[in-house]
């Protein structure tokens, strides 16, 4: 079924691989109605684990089934699937580089209502500093459907950020996710743009705010943070007046940080990070209230770029 909800493709897409593919389990902290891992409660209770509100637990859990060959999928928020449960992701799942998939669901500001406990800026760079870890940000929901799959064949820890609303779609249905690929959804010549999530539609709009400038902006969607294609964002960069990232994450320890590691030893790359500088969340009325508050926004892109470009 058609949909625009990161959350509903997921949930459906465990559900189809489910169908032909036996090993896939999928537990869950009592958030399964959010999550939309209840979409595979449904249709496989047997291969369903309600953990409850012990993420530890259930990643301990999610590795034991690995051992048996299992492909287990546990289910959080984002701010607990990678905090709550931290010491058993490193200790247990990944030192042993075990077969678990971690779905941070409402991650980022998406969940605006329920303030800094639940929004989580940093988990990027929590999972991006784990050892073998790869760590993945879908554009949308066809992506997302895309990514699942490619998560159920990759062998070892990958973990999987969740926008809670409703984002347009920007890729193509017959695409075939690649793990590391970067994906270019508009050419340019003077500057590039680097960004994931909701932020690729921001730099989208801020191109065709820039294009009546005379300033052409090149915008590559990063679905993968980690491992990085660090050749190819070389590349990408090569030539530019400007480089800019765009997250919607903390500055510290996510896409910015890890393009700015790809071309640390490169010349002449002016670079500038859009994205939410060194504080928390905070409630709102609205997910678009938190963006513009945070400046996640096609302006702030636009600005960096002219910036840098001038």
């Amino acid at each position: 079924m058609a949909t625009n909800s990161l959350r509903t493709a997921y949930g459906e897409a465990l559900v189809e691989l489910g169908k032909d593919n036996k090993n896939i389990v999928v537990l869950e902290a009592d958030l399964g109605k959010s999550t939309m891992s209840c979409l595979f409660q449904a249709a496989y209770p047997e291969r369903y684990f309600e953990m409850s509100i012990a993420e530890a637990n259930m990643a301990s859990t999610a590795a034991g089934l690995a051992l048996t060959g299992k492909i287990p999928f546990i289910n959080s928020f984002a701010v607990f699937s990678t905090g709550r449960c931290y010491d058993q992701l490193r200790q247990t799942i990944s030192i042993a580089g075990l077969n678990v998939k971690i779905c941070g669901s409402s991650a980022g500001l998406s969940d605006y209502g329920d303030g800094s406990t639940h929004q989580s800026i940093e988990d990027m760079g929590l999972m991006r500093g784990i050892p073998g870890m790869t760590v993945l940000v879908p554009v949308d929901a066809v992506e997302t459907t895309q990514m699942v799959a490619a998560m159920v064949e990759h062998k070892g820890p990958a973990y999987i950020r969740i926008n809670r609303n409703d984002l347009p779609i920007l890729t193509a249905t017959d695409r075939k996710f690649e793990i590391g690929k970067l994906y270019t959804l508009r050419e340019g010549t003077d500057a590039v743009v680097f960004a994931n999530g909701v932020m690729v539609s921001k730099a989208l709009a801020a191109a065709e705010v820039l294009a009546k400038e005379n300033i052409s902006l090149k915008v590559i969607n990063v679905p993968t943070v980690k491992p990085l294609d660090r050749p190819a964002v070389i590349a990408a960069a090569a030539g530019m007046k400007a480089v800019v990232t765009a997250e919607e994450h903390s500055v510290i320890g996510g896409l910015g940080s890890a393009i700015a590691e790809a071309l640390r030893l490169e010349k002449g790359v002016p670079l500038d990070f859009v994205g939410i500088e060194d504080v928390f969340g905070t409630s709102a009325l609205g997910y678009d209230e938190l963006i513009e508050h945070y400046g996640l926004t096609a302006k702030a892109i636009a600005d960096k770029v002219r910036t840098l470009v001038g």
